[in-house]
This record gives C-alpha cells, sequence and structure tokens, in this order.
C-alpha cells in the first residue's frame, strides 16, 4: 500500500496506480492567477518571481495541502530553455527548476506528493526545423532531468494545445526517468484542442504511450465538460484528471480576468464530473484553497 505522508517518496508508475485504485486524488488549484493577487506583476517570468517570494508560493500551497490537496504541482511550468529565452534566462534552467522544486517539497514537508509542472511553449510542432519533434523532445528531456534531479515524485504535463506536445512529454520522460506521466490538455467546450485534433482520440494514444493519467485542465468551467469526461472514462483505461478553471472569466474594467464560479457552485459542477468518471480533480484558473476544501467534502 503506498502511503503519502513520509519523506523523498520515489514515485513509481505502480506505485502511482495502486493509489489512484485506492481513492480519488484532488490536486491544488490555480498558481498563477493566486500570484497575481499577491502582487506579481503583468509580464513578469512567473518562475522568477516564484523564486524570489518562496514565502508566498509556500503559504499558497500549504494552504492547499490543509484544504485536501494529495499532489501539489511545483511552479516550474515554464522553466524550459524556449520559454525562458524569451526572458533572456535559459542559461538559468536548472537552478530555477531545482529551486523551485525545493520551494514546493519545503511546502509539502513529506505530507503530500510534489509534480514537476511542464507545459507547452505556445508553439505547435512541425515536420523540421526548430520546432520540429525532436527538438522537442530534447527541449523537455532537459526540464525533465533537471525535475528528476530536484526529487520530485512525479511529473504533470498541463495546459498542452496539441497530442504532439504531450506525446514529446512522453517520449522525453521515457528516455531520462521512470516517473509517473499525467498529461492534461487545454480544450474548446467540444473536446477539440488548439493545435488540431480532439482530446479523446488524443488521451488513447497517450495512453498507449505509457501515460498514467489523461484528461483536461484550464479550457472551460467544469459545467462546460460533463460530456468529454463521460467519454474520456469510456475510451481509457487509466484515470481521467479535469482541473478546470472557476468558469468562463470576463475581462473587467483594468484588463483583468475575473472567473465567476464560486467555490460551492464549483463544486457542485464538478460532482456531476465525478460521477461521470473523473478520478483526480483540481481546480485551474480562479481557484484558490477554499475550492480544494469543497472538492475534499465530496463524496
Amino acid at each position: 500500500m503506498v502511503e503519502i505522508q513520509g519523506e523523498n517518496v520515489n514515485m513509481t508508475k505502480q506505485e502511482f496506480a495502486e493509489l489512484t485504485k485506492q481513492k480519488r486524488m484532488i490536486l491544488d488549484g490555480a498558481t498563477g492567477s493566486n500570484l497575481t493577487k499577491a502582487g506579481m506583476p503583468k509580464g513578469a517570468c512567473t518562475e522568477v518571481w516564484a523564486l524570489e517570494h518562496p514565502e508566498t508560493v509556500i503559504a499558497l500551497q500549504r494552504g492547499y495541502i490543509e484544504a485536501g490537496s494529495d499532489i501539489v504541482y511545483a511552479p516550474t511550468f515554464g522553466a524550459n530553455r524556449a520559454s525562458l529565452k524569451r526572458f533572456g534566462l535559459e542559461d538559468r534552467l536548472q537552478e530555477l527548476n531545482h529551486k523551485l522544486v525545493q520551494i514546493s517539497k519545503a511546502a509539502a514537508d513529506g505530507k503530500t506528493l510534489v509534480a514537476g509542472d511542464i507545459t507547452t511553449i505556445g508553439y505547435p510542432v512541425t515536420d523540421e526545423g526548430e520546432l520540429s519533434y525532436e527538438n522537442r523532445v530534447a527541449l523537455y528531456q532537459e526540464q525533465i532531468t533537471c525535475l528528476r534531479d530536484a526529487g520530485v515524485d512525479l511529473l504533470i504535463g498541463e495546459t498542452l494545445l496539441g497530442g504532439d506536445e504531450a506525446m514529446a512529454i512522453l517520449d522525453a520522460a521515457a528516455t531520462v526517468c521512470d516517473l509517473p506521466v499525467m498529461c492534461t490538455l487545454t480544450v474548446e467546450s467540444d473536446g477539440s484542442c488548439y493545435f488540431g485534433g480532439n482530446v479523446i482520440d488524443i488521451a488513447v494514444n497517450l495512453e498507449a504511450m505509457g501515460a498514467a493519467a489523461v484528461g483536461i485542465n484550464c479550457s472551460c468551467g467544469p459545467d462546460q465538460l460533463e460530456c468529454i469526461i463521460r467519454n474520456l472514462r469510456a475510451r481509457v483505461g487509466v484515470p481521467v484528471i479535469v482541473k478546470p478553471n472557476a468558469g468562463l472569466p470576463i475581462i473587467n474594467e483594468k484588463g483583468e480576468a475575473v472567473y465567476p464560479m464560486e467555490p460551492e457552485e464549483f463544486a457542485q459542477h464538478m460532482k456531476g464530473l465525478i460521477e461521470a468518471g473523473a478520478g483526480i480533480v483540481g481546480g485551474c484558473c480562479g481557484t484558490d484553497a477554499r475550492f480544494i476544501r469543497e472538492l475534499k467534502k465530496l463524496k
């Protein structure tokens, strides 16, 4: 039996599979939107700001853990070479991944799992050139190696815009570690992905490549995802993840995204997604510890 408690949990794929059979797993809530609320300026490199404000990250993640999160995401979302290069920070790739993981491990204090967070670079994979599949795999190999060495318990490829990105992450991970890899894509309300294809068909392929869990994050609110989650559950054997926003955002007069759902409404919609087959749940943009607390209450 796998126990979450304890220091330096070295999660294997088999242990992750056993753990998800034992219980419904609860992820954390938003990182970026809460760091913005805490004072992170627009246009800042999120990873550098998080490193310079570790107390803010620790407080946020401890809030999630106290609310019921079984897994928290290290704030390494954009800590890949291509994304860091836009800020002239590519030489800090190893430092940022290592130190940001350590911040999350300090927050977790052995009480929950820490996932190394990986995401899109914002451009689709091409047949050749700088954006080729081979180069994308190499890009992710570099970050995953750093995350592995920093001691993450598992990996999450999230807010992915197409199947090729998720496949590149799985191929990259397979060459450098044996950690479980969860994959979640951002989709339209009909399940179509921004770089083409449908999340259902993509999820089937990702399971065949060894993904430990597949599903959706960000996208829209939980009120629009029941059909997609039901279809995912019917097509894949691994756990289905859903980590949606707190509804569709409204842009206010300051140009800020405001998410309309309150925690209780969010949880009620999430209950329907759990009944539809979601086994790993959490919140994305606009959610905080209050939302996770409501998810924890669901039977």
